[in-house]
């Protein structure tokens, strides 16, 4: 009986070493930690690919940019000619490549999420998945980094002149820009090296989604002051190698797109949870927050008219246009 049971185990091991064996490995580079709802729309779609494929792929998830050396910036350009597999990162982390992506981080383009889903879930999104496309990478599915709110250490932020003179760390050129009509000092900066400057006083704040990153990622053990300003949106986007995509049959190809699509739509609805709770948890954690009235708001939105007005003439009218009518068209309704 023992000489059988080894035998049974020896069988069923080897199967499984045999499937495993047949797995292939996609790996998957991310820009932020591994607490991050990023993260988590990551690893969900690792788990929602192998069920499909019934454990034909395995996604290997890389947080912090580690496959890129650290620069959230290269990891588009790096799955487009086929360095990487598979990216999730935002869209302002793409404008370096495709200046286009800028248009979902205009200044105070949107209000609502309503405004929002009708840009990235409908077709104007497709406007910039087709330039992606010619970029060597395939967009599968759009979730979200979410409304960025501004931090720092010095003093609240309730007007445009309160942000005079502060180091504030960015993202991207086109925040640059906006930092700079602000009167701010931009200094654009990899997050993993946001921390420990904003630890050391090297930036005195940052400006990010609550629920996407400020919660997970603790800014609120080194940040005082929070102004939600709503300023500018930021969607992420999960998106594979043309060419990895290119040999995939049809079947695999939309398994491939199904699972993305709902790990997408997880990532969105625990980020938007995660915001909706979080001034009342940020103010438990002893950040002072400011929420600006709508006559403040508007007083940020024109201060940032000269950074909009910029980056919507190089994104290009027809695809600011088709943006501007799909908001229109909910704001109507």
């Amino acid at each position: 009986m023992k000489m059988i049971a080894k035998a049974a185990l020896a069988a069923m091991l080897a199967t499984t070493a045999l499937s495993g064996a047949h797995a292939e490995t996609l790996r998957l580079s991310h820009n932020t930690g591994d607490t991050t709802t990023w993260h988590q729309g990551a690893e969900k779609f690792g788990e929602l690919l192998s069920e499909k494929t019934d454990g034909a792929y395995d996604v290997r998830v890389f947080p912090n940019a580690q496959l890129a050396g650290g620069d959230q910036m290269r990891q588009a350009e790096m799955v487009g000619r086929g360095a990487l597999d598979v990216v999730v990162t935002s869209a302002i982390n793409v404008t370096p490549l495709v200046p286009e992506m800028a248009v979902f981080s205009l200044p105070y383009l949107y209000a609502d999420y309503a405004q929002v889903d009708a840009t990235t879930q409908g077709e104007p999104a497709k406007l910039l998945e087709d330039i992606l496309r010619d970029k060597g990478i395939e967009v599968l599915a759009w979730g979200e980094n979410g409304f960025r709110e501004v931090t720092n250490n010095v003093r609240p932020i309730t007007a445009p002149e309160d942000m005079k003179g502060l180091n504030m760390r960015v993202a991207g050129p086109m925040y640059i820009d906006v930092m700079n009509a602000l009167g701010a000092n931009p200094q654009q900066m990899q997050w993993g090296e946001t921390m420990t400057a904003l630890q050391q006083g090297v930036v005195d704040g940052q400006e990010n989604p609550i629920g996407a990153v400020i919660i997970p990622q603790q800014v609120f053990e080194v940040q005082k002051y929070l102004t939600t300003w709503h300023y500018s949106y930021d969607p992420i986007f999960l998106g594979v190698s043309s060419d990895l995509w290119a040999d995939l049959d049809e079947e695999t190809q939309q398994q491939m797109r199904d699972a993305a699509v709902e790990a997408m739509e997880y990532q969105r609805e625990i980020t938007r949870e995660g915001t909706a709770e979080g001034v009342a948890f940020l103010r438990e954690k002893g950040m002072e927050v400011y929420e600006p009235s709508q006559d403040e708001l508007a007083a940020f939105r024109e201060a940032t008219k000269p950074a909009f007005d910029t980056w919507a003439a190089e994104v290009g009218t027809e695809i600011v246009g088709a943006f501007q009518e799909a908001i229109a068209e909910v704001q109507a309704d």
